[in-house]
């Protein structure tokens, strides 16, 4: 209601969302709408128990589940941008805070499945990619990071941190929380420009 974005929703509604939905959920991942009508998708990787998950789901199914997310995002940002003359995006948070070990390689598998058919399917839709609250130790590491990235990607790449993101548990206060998910929106905004 009132142009907002409501997470269960989409949430319900997904493929493979009765497998998946245990571990991909707003705790570590949800989108959030900025007040110019963009998207912010923000995934918290250390959240997710996804060694888990990949012994209960296959590469297909996550990648079918994650492109269902991303033509959502698709139809959201069209109609916004349709209705207000603005073109409208996805913002890509990726927070990295508390990651202690690379993810699952099936886990693996399956983003870079579904981020193939999305450079395909929606090439206009996506913002800027940031990597947000980097570990100490690897931002010195920022220029050999950027190349495992598409090419798409790299152009877009923001490696950044993010204080109030970093100082969340989970992330579940952004839908909650109205001042907190102000502050976050404020935050992103101003990453975005710097």
């Amino acid at each position: 209601a009132g142009g907002g974005w409501d997470n269960d929703v989409v949430r319900d509604a997904a493929p493979h969302g009765a497998l998946i939905n245990d571990y991909i959920a707003p705790k570590n991942t949800l989108t959030l709408s900025t007040d110019d009508g963009d998207l912010v998708y923000v995934i918290r990787a250390s959240l997710i128990s996804d060694k888990d998950m990949m012994d209960k789901v296959t590469v297909d199914q996550l990648a079918e589940f994650f492109l269902y997310v991303k033509e959502v995002h698709s139809l959201v940002a069209n109609a916004r941008s349709e209705r207000t003359g603005r073109l409208c995006q996805v913002i890509f948070a990726n927070d990295i805070s508390g990651t202690r070990q690379a993810p699952d390689s099936r886990f693996s598998k399956a983003l870079t499945a579904s981020s193939a058919q999305y450079e395909k399917l929606y090439p206009s839709l996506a913002g800027p990619t940031m990597i947000l609250n980097l570990p100490f130790i690897l931002q010195a590491f920022v220029g050999l990071l950027k190349p495992l990235f598409p090419k798409s990607v790299q152009e877009r790449l923001k490696f950044k941190p993010a204080p109030v993101l970093k100082g969340l548990k989970e992330l579940t206060p952004l839908t909650n929380n109205p001042p907190t998910r102000k502050s976050f929106l404020n935050e992103i905004k101003g990453l975005l420009r710097a």
